[in-house]
């Protein structure tokens, strides 16, 4: 049985910022003191002052947000406050699903091209191809946008239509499309069967990872004999975190018994553990789960509870190490706050802030030449003013966090697969529950 619980987002790598979040209403707060007013006097007082005497007219309102992201920015690296356009957007990552055409993009020679259209969506059924270029959206230029503004224009009201100019290697002229968005649910979990092993990359903790990953496992027990089946590659490789619920779900899908995670905050009564419940959707089988520098928060929750209750062997490079959960605070009309208010720990009573997750067997994957001295390491010890980790030490977490587009190049998923199939041996695999440490 899986559990659903509370909408809680751990969040991960969203460009700079890491998101790890809980939902919650207001709550009050104490009372400040004499001193703290008279502060916020001072305060006023500035603001007044830039207002009256810039040198050119500021906004009111971008003023006032400027003054409310420093603060808490002052905190640490994942508090901060969403205006309304924000907190919708998070809403709708976390939603998994959008108003939109149904294309995968990326930016190239200052135009949008397409990597591939989403089968079973207006791009697909307007003929979009991948390795299209769009060079105007609506009539309007693409070049001096940035790839998420290009997105932005894309995405919008479900049956509005938007056209696309769209150049095409071999037609003679622009192609000109006209496109009726529809609702686009964006697949949180990829997967397939890789011979006798099925394959499980997470892409993201939305509302739909579980329903997904269900999904999938079930595809590849259709396809795949279940004396044929060696095990399942878990890839949480490049996965930024989401939904703490998701993550709960996830883990919870391949356990029968244990806590998966818990998280604790300011106060001792604010603790909350999560336990597994019967039913393990993969009966048992073997699986490895794959991390590296891009595996942050959520994926790591799920890599740390699996590793503790050593249901799974990880293999890969360290994670990114973002220890801690937020939670999103509705400001009515505002926007939202988005405040850290915990640290969650692994079954073994881990933190992994500032420290990421440890693989059972570390497998590196070198870069490509074109990408030598262009990718650094990534790391929450590396984020400028992040919460100290009561194990972080200098060496810190993160490593590289790149993936191969294909898997004859994909090292470390090939190390898996053979692992699953015994064509290689390591005394951390298989790993075996009998031996986890579970907490009464």
């Amino acid at each position: 049985m899986i559990r659903r619980a509370s909408l809680v987002l751990i969040g991960a790598l969203m460009g700079a910022s890491a998101m790890g979040v809980v939902y919650s209403a207001s709550v009050p707060a104490v009372a400040a003191s004499a001193s703290t007013y008279r502060e916020l006097s001072i305060f006023g007082d500035v603001f007044e002052r830039v207002r009256a005497q810039y040198v050119t007219p500021p906004q009111d309102d971008k003023l006032i947000e400027a003054a409310i992201n420093g603060m808490l920015t002052s905190l640490d690296p994942h508090s901060s406050y969403m205006n309304a356009t924000d907190a919708e957007d998070m809403r709708t990552q976390t939603k998994g699903e959008f108003g939109g055409l149904g294309i995968e993009v990326t930016m190239e020679n200052d135009l949008v091209k397409v990597t591939s259209p989403i089968d079973d969506t207006p791009a697909a059924r307007a003929g979009v191809l991948a390795g299209d270029f769009i060079s105007k959206i609506d009539g309007q230029d693409v070049r001096g946008l940035k790839l998420e503004e290009a997105v932005d224009k894309m995405r919008g009201p479900v049956g509005k239509a938007i056209k696309l100019t769209i150049l095409r290697k071999g037609a003679e002229k622009p192609i000109e499309l006209s496109i009726v968005r529809d609702v686009i649910a964006v697949r949180a979990v990829k997967f397939r069967t890789e011979g006798d092993v099925g394959y499980l990359r997470v892409i993201s903790f939305t509302e739909k990872t579980f329903d997904d990953l269900k999904t999938g496992i079930e595809k590849i027990k259709s396809e795949v004999p279940a004396d044929k089946l060696k095990g399942y590659v878990l890839d949480l490789r490049l996965n930024p975190g989401g939904l703490l619920d998701q993550a709960i779900n996830v883990s919870d899908a391949f356990l029968d018994r244990g806590e998966i995670v818990s998280t604790r905050g300011r106060n001792p009564d604010e603790t909350r553990r999560f336990n597994a419940t019967p039913g393990d959707l993969t009966d048992g089988k073997p699986v490895i789960v794959l991390v590296n520098g891009g595996s942050a928060s959520a994926s790591e929750i799920v890599a740390g509870a699996l590793q503790d209750l050593k249901r799974a062997t990880v293999l890969g490079t360290r994670s990114f190490g973002k220890g801690s959960v937020q939670t999103i605070i509705p400001l009515g009309d505002a926007g939202a706050l988005r405040l850290t208010t915990a640290l969650y720990y692994t079954p073994s009573g881990k933190s992994i802030q500032g420290t990421g997750i440890t693989p059972d067997i570390k497998v590196d994957q070198p870069l490509p030449p074109e990408l030598l001295g262009k990718v650094e390491a990534t790391s929450e010890s590396s984020l400028r003013g992040h919460i100290q980790g009561q194990n972080e030490t200098q060496e810190g977490s993160g490593s590289i966090a790149y993936v191969p587009p294909e898997t004859k190049d994909d090292i470390q998923l090939n190390y898996a697969l053979d692992l699953l199939r015994g064509q290689k041996t390591d005394p951390a695999f298989p790993a075996n529950p009998q031996k986890a440490e579970l907490k009464k």
